[in-house]
């Protein structure tokens, strides 16, 4: 019999023992599944989960633009306010005049500059209605920079964004809620009290970042101001530089005519936020480096837990297999043969409790891809990781017995009652 063979023959019997032992122990055994199928569990959701909010920050950005570059009136981080002027200098900041819209469309540097003012409103359409419904006014830039798929109907144009005109696209989850599959172009809804029409329906992108599907609405922004009562002060801006511009370029040319026409000396802190995609990735990633940590804590718990269950099972296994292990090494069983063979039946209980939690995690992404705005899906490598942390578990925690059992001198383990 070659040394492979015998070797194979060890694992299945490892893998027998293991069984039984699960059968005869099924309390103890059940609660070190247990604990190592919640580690594995833990690792493959939370896994699922982030990959499918990177997917979707993916996306978020690659639909504006990778040279997209963001203005606003407040920064997007406030770690270091306290309430005070000192450290909060940013509430002072003055809102984005109409004239520095107008200035930065003009910059040979940049194609076009999108306003943005977000807000919230009854929509009501004859007896439906949708108390909380979002709104997002936008310039005629939206389809430049956000390029949606309208259909059926049309966006808004220039025109009509320019003037104010009471019209409205809306997504297809508001379509449905609101016309209950009639068709909705040419019909008025009304925001807030106020009949708009609408013009084009289209698929909203929904995303973890945008706050997943939901019932919406896009307008002019000016429509928001005058009909709708929102305030200006709250709009921010997309800039999307000309093709074949640097976007640091474009950032310089924006950052000092705005500078200029605010006054601030040399120098000075601006009153104003420039928001690129890398800061937004920066700011994504020390918020959701955190989900890692909390990962890795739950799943070590999960992981020791079993891990415990293993030592205490295998060293009853140990105890009870005393003298069968005599007749073993009495029948020319060295210690490396004992030794992998109750290694083998550490992992192969961890092993059963690491496919559970597999399986369970599976439905867990399920269930957020289904009930949440996040598309969890699971990446092959959790996979990899989570079988892997709890055959090393079994190996690690199981290393203690099976080191016991090999050192057991045969005549003693014979004389074992």
């Amino acid at each position: 019999m070659s040394a492979f063979t015998t070797r194979l023959s060890a694992v299945a019997e490892g893998v027998r023992i293991a069984l039984d032992a699960v059968r005869a122990n099924k309390v103890r055994a059940g609660l070190t599944i247990l604990g190592i199928a919640v580690g594995v569990f833990v690792v493959v959701a939370i896994s699922a989960a982030i990959h499918g909010i990177n997917q979707s920050v993916a996306r978020d950005f690659a639909s504006t633009g990778p040279t997209t570059f963001f203005v606003s009136r407040y920064p997007i981080s406030f770690e270091n306010c306290d309430g005070s002027d000192g450290t909060c200098a940013w509430l002072r900041n003055p809102p984005i005049r109409p004239n520095e819209i107008e200035s930065l469309r003009r910059l040979p540097s940049i194609e076009s500059v999108g306003e943005r003012l977000d807000w919230g409103t009854k929509v009501k359409y004859r007896e439906r209605e949708l108390p909380s419904a979002s709104i997002e006014g936008y310039s005629a830039e939206w389809t430049t920079i956000s390029a949606p798929e309208v259909y059926p109907g049309r966006a808004f144009t220039s025109a009509e964004a320019r003037t104010g005109a009471r019209v409205a696209v809306i997504t297809t989850l508001m379509a449905t809620r609101l016309f209950d599959g009639s068709d909705p172009i040419g019909k008025s809804v009304t925001l807030n009290g106020v009949p708009f029409e609408v013009i084009g329906v289209y698929k909203d992108n929904s995303s973890f970042l945008s706050g997943g599907e939901r019932p919406k609405a896009v307008i002019p922004v000016q429509s928001l101001i005058r009909y709708v009562g929102a305030r200006a002060s709250g709009i921010s801006l997309a800039v999307k530089p000309r093709e074949g511009v640097a976007r640091d370029i474009a950032l310089d040319d924006v950052t000092a005519t705005l500078r200029g026409m605010r006054g601030t000396r040399p120098g000075g802190e601006s009153s104003f936020a420039i928001i690129t995609q890398d800061k937004l990735l920066d700011t994504y990633n020390s918020i959701f480096g955190m989900f890692f940590l909390v990962m890795i804590a739950l799943s070590a718990v999960g992981l020791i837990v079993g891990g415990v269950g293993v030592v205490a099972i295998m060293m009853i296994s140990v105890t009870e297999r005393t003298r069968e292990i005599g007749v073993r090494k009495a029948l020319g069983a060295t210690k490396a043969t004992i030794l992998w063979q109750f290694l083998v039946e550490a992992a192969t209980l961890t092993g059963i409790g690491g496919a559970i939690g597999l399986f369970v995690g599976w439905l867990g992404a399920l269930g957020i891809r289904s009930f949440t705005p996040i598309e969890a899906s699971i990446p092959p490598m959790a996979v990899v990781v989570a079988l892997g942390a709890s055959a090393v578990t079994g190996i690690l925690f199981g290393m203690l017995p099976a080191s016991r059992a090999a050192r057991l001198d045969p005549v003693e383990a014979l004389r074992y009652e």
